[in-house]
């Protein structure tokens, strides 16, 4: 099946349902349905006596927030980042991936502290021979 610049079958218009539209775009009917709910992702009008149906472009924003949420955006940012998708608030849409890249930045710094903490930890459990009290335990209870 061809697909198109944004890697979405081509051909899909308005014709996907619910279960075809989870799939094309790699989530699962309830990721929909919460997108839906938080505002992310609109509901398409459901004509009398049928069922609602979704297209490239509601792949397409899907795959957008998947993508923002690989990059560490929340849910809120990511609202945000929609807000911000015509291509005219560049300079916005930069100080939003600034912050992420701050805070990025610290969680690095905090799991390296971590990091060093538990291999300190795990040489101290290898190191301790005949004790009663396991160093990893007891510096827990600290």
């Amino acid at each position: 099946m061809q697909k198109n610049s944004e890697g979405i079958p081509s051909g899909i218009t308005g014709s996907l349902t619910i279960g075809a539209f989870a799939l094309a775009a790699g989530v699962s009917v309830e990721t929909i349905r919460f997108y839906q709910r938080k505002g992310l992702l609109c509901a398409p009008d459901k004509p009398l006596g049928s069922i609602r149906r979704y297209g490239a472009r509601d792949v397409a924003r899907v795959r957008f927030v998947k993508s923002a949420q690989q990059l560490g955006f929340s849910l809120d940012e990511i609202l945000e980042l929609l807000r911000l998708q015509d291509g005219t608030h560049c300079s916005q849409a930069r100080l939003l991936a600034e912050s992420k890249l701050t805070d990025v930045r610290q969680k690095l710094a905090n799991l390296t502290l971590m990091e060093a903490a538990l291999r300190d930890l795990v040489e101290q459990c290898c190191a301790s021979t005949g004790q009663v009290a396991c160093p990893l335990i007891a510096a827990l209870n600290r």
